[in-house]
C-alpha cells in the first residue's frame, strides 16, 4: 500500500472437499511486519445496507485505536487515509476491495483514518482495535471531500449518519486542530515497540 503504517493481507486459502480454511490474522506475523505487538482491545462489527458509507474515522493520541478490519460478509469498498499532518503520503488514500470470498483484511496504524462504502446488502464488518473504544476521542473527516478525492464510483447518494455527513473537510480538521501529527505518531510507534521490548 502506498501509506506507511497500513497493511494489506490477503490470506493464502486451503481449499477441500468441505470447503477452505484459512489463517485471518497471526499475531507473531503482524508484529514482524508493523515493528511492535498488535494486541487487542477491543472486537466491534457493523452490518449495513448496501451504498451505506462509514467515515472516515480515527482516535485522537492517546489513547489511540489501531485496527484489522476485514470484510466476513457481502463486499465493500474498503479505503485508508493518511491523517498524520507531516506524513510524506498525508491525505492520500488507498483502496481495497474486501469481500466475504477472498478474506482480505487491512490493518491500520494509529493516525490512519478508515472509511468504506457498502457495495452489497447486509455487509457486515469486523473490527480488531488495540484499545477500548474511549467516548469523545473520535475523529471524523468527510469522506466525500473533493480535496481527498476518493473514488468511490457512486451512482446515487450514499447512505451516511448525520456525523458523517457533516464532519469537517481534512482543511478544517488540520486548522482546528483535531489531527495528530506524523511525529506524534512515530513517537507512538516507537513507545508501543519500546514497552514490548521492557516487558
Amino acid at each position: 500500500m502506498t501509506i506507511k503504517g497500513a497493511y494489506r493481507i490477503v490470506p493464502n486459502k486451503i481449499p477441500d472437499l468441505r470447503g477452505s480454511f484459512f489463517e485471518a490474522f497471526r499475531a507473531e506475523t503482524l508484529t514482524e511486519i508493523i515493528g511492535y505487538p498488535f494486541t487487542v482491545g477491543q472486537a466491534n462489527y457493523s452490518v449495513s445496507r448496501r451504498n451505506t458509507m462509514r467515515g472516515i474515522h480515527s482516535t485522537f493520541l492517546p489513547p489511540g485505536q489501531a485496527k484489522l478490519v476485514t470484510c466476513v460478509r457481502g463486499a465493500v469498498l474498503d479505503v485508508a487515509v493518511d491523517l498524520r499532518v507531516g506524513s510524506p503520503t498525508f491525505g492520500m488514500y488507498d483502496l481495497t476491495p474486501q469481500d466475504e470470498e477472498s478474506g482480505t483484511a487491512v490493518y491500520l496504524a494509529d493516525g490512519i483514518g478508515h472509511a468504506f462504502l457498502t457495495l452489497t446488502d447486509n455487509a457486515c464488518m469486523n473490527y480488531l482495535c488495540s484499545e477500548a473504544y474511549v467516548p469523545g476521542t473520535m475523529i471524523e473527516v468527510n469522506p466525500l471531500d473533493p480535496d481527498i478525492g476518493i473514488p468511490w464510483g457512486l451512482t446515487e447518494p450514499p447512505v451516511m449518519s448525520e456525523k458523517d455527513a457533516s464532519a469537517p473537510t481534512l482543511a478544517e480538521a488540520v486548522s482546528q486542530g483535531l489531527l495528530p501529527t506524523y511525529e506524534e505518531c512515530l513517537a507512538h510507534y516507537a513507545a508501543l515497540g519500546k514497552r514490548s521490548a521492557d516487558a
